[in-house]
C-alpha cells in the first residue's frame, strides 16, 4: 500500500508540473507535437528513474551527517550534506549524456526533433527536484526512491502529453489573436493544474468518515438530553 499509495501520489497530486511547477521550459517549447512530447517525456521518466535512486543511495551512505560510519568509527561525525546538489547534478548529467548518445544513436529523426532541450534535461528542474524531493521527504527505502522516480517521471509525462496533443487541436481553433501560442497554453495548463488538484481528495476522503460519524452521534445525544430537559420542565410545572 505504501508502494501504491506513493506512486499514485507523486503522478496526481504531486505533479512535477501542475503541483510545483517545475520544468516548464521544456514543458512549453516542446509540446507543440505529440511525437515530439512522447520522446522527451519518455526520456524524462528514464533519466528520474535513475537518478533518483542513484542519489537516494549517496545520499544514505555518503552524503547524510554520520553516513560515513560503514568506513570506520573514525568517520561518523562527517558531514558532506553540503556537498548535495553538486553530487545530485554530477549523477544527473552522467545520464543524461548516456540518454542523449543513445538517442542520436538509435532514433536521429527524435534527436534532431527535440535539438538543444535533449541536453537540457541535465538542468531541468524537474529532474533535480525528484532528487532533492526524495531527500526532504526523507523516503526510507531504495524500492520506495525508485518507485518515486518512475512516477514522478509519469506524472511529467502526462502533463506534456496532454498538453500536446490539446495543442494540436487548438491550433486549428478559432482562438482569439491576443491569446495563441503561449497565451492560451498557460490557461489550459492552470486549468489542468486546478483538475489535478482536485485528485488530493484520494488519500484523505477515508479520514473524514470517522469524525463526521462521532459529529453526528454527538448530535443525537444533545438532541436527546434537550428533549429529556424539556418533559422534566413540563412535569414540574
Amino acid at each position: 500500500m505504501e508502494h501504491l499509495e506513493l506512486f499514485f501520489k507523486s503522478i496526481f497530486i504531486d505533479n512535477m508540473v501542475f503541483a510545483v511547477f517545475l520544468g516548464m521550459c521544456s514543458y512549453l517549447a516542446v509540446s507543440k507535437k505529440v511525437a515530439t512530447a512522447v520522446g522527451l517525456g519518455a526520456a524524462v521518466i528514464f533519466v528520474l528513474a535513475i537518478t533518483v535512486p542513484l542519489n537516494w543511495l549517496l545520499d544514505q551512505y555518503i552524503l547524510q551527517p554520520g553516513a560515513l560510519t560503514w568506513l570506520g568509527a573514525e568517520y561518523a561525525d562527517y558531514d558532506l550534506s553540503f556537498l548535495s546538489f553538486i553530487m545530485f547534478i554530477a549523477t544527473i548529467a552522467t545520464m543524461v549524456q548516456l540518454v542523449e548518445i543513445v538517442v542520436e544513436k538509435f532514433s536521429p529523426s527524435l534527436y534532431n526533433s527535440l535539438g538543444i532541450f535533449l541536453p537540457l534535461i541535465a538542468v531541468n528542474c524537474a529532474i533535480l527536484g525528484g532528487s532533492l524531493f526524495m531527500q526532504s521527504r526523507e523516503i526510507e527505502t531504495l524500492g520506495l526512491a525508485f518507485n518515486y522516480g518512475i512516477s514522478s517521471g509519469i506524472g511529467w509525462f502526462l502533463a506534456i502529453l496532454a498538453i500536446a496533443a490539446i495543442r494540436e487541436k487548438i491550433r486549428y481553433s478559432n482562438v482569439p489573436a491576443p491569446l495563441r501560442g503561449l497565451g492560451i497554453t498557460f490557461i489550459i495548463t492552470g486549468l489542468m493544474g486546478i483538475g489535478f488538484l482536485s485528485f488530493g481528495g484520494m488519500l484523505t476522503g477515508g479520514d473524514e468518515e470517522a469524525p463526521k460519524k462521532e459529529n453526528t452521534t454527538a448530535v443525537k445525544t444533545k438532541v436527546e438530553e434537550t428533549k429529556e430537559l424539556a418533559n422534566n420542565t413540563k412535569i414540574i410545572e
